[in-house]
């Protein structure tokens, strides 16, 4: 079985070429400089890793990885427009340097050559492909629009942000792993378990992520520390702090939701740290990392071929960028 490193490595290597033309220029360059500033590469890796848990790693794996990666990369330069995101990995956005008309143009570009992608791939399973991969594609934008209509709710319940959560970002995750484990042949029964691990390691995943947007240091998490609370996002930890902060301090939230002060990101953090958020977030992450890892256990595969998964899963939920 392969490493994280070298699946990777194996991506970089297929992935590392122009996926646009050279005119016009102002539209497919900022695309380019936007896809070489790599991140981690996690969804095409899931691919490839949902492929070899049930067989040698074929072509199509890499042009199906391919394709999940431009339709996240699409995802994360429209995103960015609509939470007026100044950085995506220790770099500007693309609409923050090229303006909004550009990165809408670009993000509907790379959704376009995610298709071509797919249309590389054999036949065989280009049906069930396609079908998940539109679902999946519908659903985190059905995440997206949550996320922003919680931005206008003065109150967001726990299990409303979890069901936006698997939307916006589990899906991905759990699709990518189910995508790659359709071309290596895997049965229905294990396809669901694998994408049920997907979904609770996404749901991991984004609180590890909430975490590090408050309490992470911006020069290993590449973006804006405390972007979630200047923008009074409803993130798991917000969410909890509004149900737990009591007295003056529940007050005092509530004012700074309001409030644009140049200190409100200290002075939130300072009342999640009394209401001992940051603990409470590391347990949630725990639970749902076990729930996961409760489905990998039920794939009917080896034990030795679920190793890369569960260090993919420490990965993911141990980072700090």
């Amino acid at each position: 079985m392969s490493s994280i490193e070298s699946l990777q490595q194996s991506f970089e290597s297929y992935f590392k070429h122009r996926h646009f033309p050279l005119v016009p220029a102002t539209l497919y360059d900022p695309l380019e400089e936007f896809l070489a500033n790599s991140g981690k590469r996690i969804r095409p890796v899931l691919c490839l890793m949902g492929n070899e848990l049930f067989g040698e790693i074929h072509q199509d794996a890499f042009h199906l990885a391919a394709a999940v990666e431009l339709f996240h990369n699409f995802t994360l330069v429209h995103d960015d427009i609509m939470d007026k995101a100044p950085l995506r990995r220790g770099k500007a956005t693309v609409h923050a340097v090229h303006g909004e008309s550009t990165a809408l143009l670009g993000g509907d570009v790379m959704m376009v050559v995610a298709y071509d992608y797919l249309n590389k791939m054999d036949g065989l399973h280009l049906k069930k492909i396609i079908h998940l991969f539109n679902k999946t594609a519908k659903e985190v934008c059905e995440g997206q629009q949550l996320d922003m209509d919680f931005e206008k709710l003065n109150n967001v319940q726990l299990d409303e942000y979890i069901h936006m959560i698997q939307l916006k970002t589990s899906v991905l995750l759990a699709a990518s792993l189910q995508l790659g484990s359709i071309i290596g042949g895997a049965s229905e029964h294990n396809q669901g378990h694998l994408y049920e691990f997907g979904r609770n390691l996404g749901i991991a995943f984004q609180i590890q992520d909430d975490y590090l947007d408050a309490f992470g240091d911006p020069e290993k998490f590449g973006k804006q520390v405390g972007g979630d609370i200047q923008s009074n996002k409803k993130t798991f930890l917000l969410i909890h702090a509004l149900e737990t902060a009591k007295g003056t301090d529940l007050s005092e939230l509530k004012q700074l939701l309001e409030s644009t002060s140049t200190d409100k990101v200290e002075k939130v953090l300072s009342i999640y740290r009394k209401c001992g958020i940051d603990a409470w977030a590391n347990t949630l992450k725990e639970t749902y990392l076990e729930k996961a890892y409760h489905h990998l256990n039920e794939i009917a595969v080896s034990a030795v071929r679920k190793e890369p998964l569960k260090a993919l899963a420490q990965y993911l939920i141990k980072r700090d960028k």
